[in-house]
């Protein structure tokens, strides 16, 4: 799913000064793109070929406690939901736009999303998206790292330019079911994991990442709970990028009469097709009568 830089497949043993200096060169090119990677004892090291490990990267994220949450306001991360890449696009359309498939908009331009279908990996369930005052929030963007868990590990110390970044950045997003990314809040990986355990290896490495991008910490049972998921999956890649959704043809029925006449009604919930403003009744199959 992820694109990313890698380590050598052959690692000297944990701790040596050898091992931080490549881990951290690696983790230079994995986080910077285009700089030269250079290891801690100043020696340039070519940019090596085999996976950058999330647990390796774990190990060099510096383990505190917690600062206090003295101060935080969501203004200090920027505007919510900015245009940090200049395309035209609000960063909650660019995410809803990369992880949902079968994606309608609202106009001509591909910007602001109307419908999509977001197989949602941390519920393990097919959400149907529609804009709307009472809907829209069915479907909502979750960072990975938690805005406030971060200003307690780190991000006090970053500039407004970097918190913006950091709170617009796509690594650090993931559309998800909205009474989910409700009970998360701020929660780190000790109190708060995606219910479907299948994707708690990806998520972890997630966070790993981004904390080592935005030069965070983790707290004592932060680390522990990463490792320990992390050593149910041997070799998780520390992810650089998330890959957009796999893309579907987009099966759009203005009214019933015309899935009737295209042969595909009844219509199922999380099927092709399938929209809120079909299913009269919402219980989940539209198009029945």
């Amino acid at each position: 799913m992820s694109s990313f830089t890698s380590l050598p497949e052959t690692m000297p043993a944990p701790g040596t000064r050898w091992a931080a200096a490549v881990v951290l060169s690696a983790l230079l090119a994995l986080f910077t793109p285009n700089v030269a990677a250079v290891a801690v004892d100043g020696s340039t090291t070519a940019q090596p070929s085999g996976a950058v490990q999330a647990v390796d990267v774990l190990e060099t994220l510096p383990v505190k406690g917690r600062a206090p949450k003295t101060g935080y306001e969501r203004s200090l991360f920027g505007p919510t939901w900015a245009d940090v890449d200049q395309n035209g696009c609000d960063t909650r359309n660019d995410i809803l736009r990369r992880d949902l498939a079968e994606v309608t908009y609202t106009g001509s331009v591909p910007c602001t999303v109307k419908t999509g279908v977001l197989a949602d990996p941390y519920i393990g369930t097919v959400i149907n998206f529609v804009r709307g005052t009472t809907t829209s929030s069915a479907v909502q963007i979750d960072h990975v790292v938690a805005l406030s868990d971060a200003w307690q590990k780190g991000a006090q110390q970053l500039t407004t330019e970097q918190r913006t970044a950091f709170a617009n950045d796509p690594l650090n997003l993931q559309a998800t079911d909205g009474p989910t990314n409700q009970q998360k809040g701020d929660g780190d990986a000790a109190t708060w994991l995606p219910p479907a355990k299948a994707f708690r290896c990806e998520y972890v490495a997630r966070q790993v990442s981004v904390k080592a991008r935005y030069s965070l910490w983790v707290t004592q049972a932060e680390h522990d709970a990463i490792a320990g998921i992390l050593a149910s999956c041997p070799g998780q890649p520390a992810p650089a990028t998330v890959a957009p959704a796999a893309a579907t043809a987009v099966v759009y029925y203005a009214n019933c009469a015309e899935a009737v006449a295209a042969g595909a009604a009844p219509l199922y919930l999380g099927t092709a097709g399938y929209r809120a403003g079909l299913d009269g009744d919402g219980d989940g199959v539209a198009c029945e009568g």
